[in-house]
């Protein structure tokens, strides 16, 4: 997935099963960020500062989306923990991850595995993709403020 590229419509199914399409949130910037595990140290400190500027973004026309291939019951404990105001999208058949690229081969400790990598895309109100945050560029304790600071320099 590209920057000017066309989002899928259909996101999947988020913590209550309900699905999660994009064109619910017509005329609103989508912040559709992937992380790799729910409760880890880097993607916990990223969905806190994404809650902790929350009401910032939301002024801004944003609406936040976590994507992770963690199951649901995953996601409703992560939420209810750290007391996410946002909803998270359970891709346990990796169809998102894969569709917009983030579905790699990583490595630790010399050992190589598949996996998601960091990533966050802003889709415009037209549904097309306005802006990628890649996995070395997003701080993950202060990506909520690294947000708003590229969202005041794109518009």
């Amino acid at each position: 997935m590209n920057i000017g590229d066309k989002a899928p419509d259909f996101l999947g199914l988020d913590e209550q099963g309900k699905e999660v399409n994009l064109k619910d949130y017509a005329g609103k910037r989508v912040i559709l960020y992937f992380y790799p595990k729910d409760n880890t140290s880097g993607c916990t400190a990223e969905a806190c500062s994404l809650r902790d500027h929350h009401d910032d973004l939301a002024a801004a026309g944003c609406e936040i989306i976590g994507v992770s291939v963690d199951g649901q019951a995953s996601h409703q404990k992560f939420i209810e923990k750290h007391g996410l105001p946002f909803r998270l999208v359970a891709d346990t058949d990796h169809k998102l991850v894969e569709a917009f690229g983030v579905w790699a081969e990583k490595s630790m400790y010399g050992r190589k595995y598949m996996g998601t990598l960091r990533t966050t895309f802003v889709i415009g109100p037209d549904g097309t993709v306005a802006d990628i945050i890649g996995p070395k560029q997003i701080k993950t304790k202060t990506h909520g403020e690294q947000l708003l600071e590229r969202l005041a320099t794109t518009e």
